[in-house]
């Protein structure tokens, strides 16, 4: 191209088309200058909005390998290139064109695919990915609460009786003995049978027992007698 300036717009406009995940072409007929930087100001940190000749439009958007149709380069054309949410972008200049009727939506293009007018006001009426996030994230800690109430009642109850048992137990030993249940044999054996002795051979024993321990130490006193 010739003209340095041309040139340098046709580089400028092919390097937004090439940085943004869209574009959304417009008529701003009829806007001051006061109502296009509102405009700039009510797209935030979604897209930039810059007014551009539709014969360098053309250009650049072909060397950024978008094609536009023909019926989106008439008349005056302000383009806003999509840097950020394209739902809020879209809502920016759907609600900026209902209170600024000389704003214009024309079309445009999302993700390579050609948009017309009413698609990207069809764009404009879904949830910003904001409030599917905060929508998602609610569902999710709702969730998580319910889990945690489930997970926590019974275990909460079952600390109680283990803590009202452990202060029994401090209290009284003897409550965790006498419950103790007896080991039980193995699988397929028989616990052996313990004999019972019969209380006067257990006395004839002890009898025994004390009268040779009394036998032993006289004998002991008398060797050393």
């Amino acid at each position: 191209m010739a003209n340095p300036e041309k040139a340098a717009a046709v580089a400028e406009l092919a390097e937004n088309f090439r940085n943004s995940n869209g574009a959304v072409l417009t008529d701003y007929r009829g806007l001051t200058v006061k109502q296009l930087q509102d405009l700039r100001r009510s797209l935030g940190g979604s897209a930039s909005y810059a007014v551009a000749k539709n014969t360098l439009t053309k250009i650049a958007a072909k060397e950024a390998g978008i094609e536009f149709s023909d019926s989106l380069l008439t008349g005056p054309t302000a383009i806003a290139f999509i840097t950020g949410d394209p739902v809020e972008a879209a809502k920016g200049l759907r609600d900026f064109a209902k209170a600024n009727p000389p704003l214009i939506i024309k079309g445009g293009f999302l993700d390579g695919k050609q948009l017309d007018a009413d698609e990207i006001k069809k764009l404009a009426d879904l949830e910003s990915r904001e409030v599917l996030l905060a929508k998602l994230a609610g569902g999710m800690k709702a969730s998580l609460q319910n889990a945690v109430s489930l997970f926590n009642a019974p275990l909460s109850q079952a600390a109680r009786v283990f803590g009202a048992l452990q202060a029994k137990a401090e209290a009284d030993p003897s409550v965790l003995a006498a419950g103790a249940p007896a080991p039980a044999a193995p699988p397929g054996e028989t616990a052996p049978a313990v004999a019972a002795v019969p209380e006067k051979e257990v006395e004839e024993t002890n009898t025994e027992a004390t009268a040779e321990a009394v036998t032993a130490e006289g004998s002991a006193e008398a060797t050393e007698g």
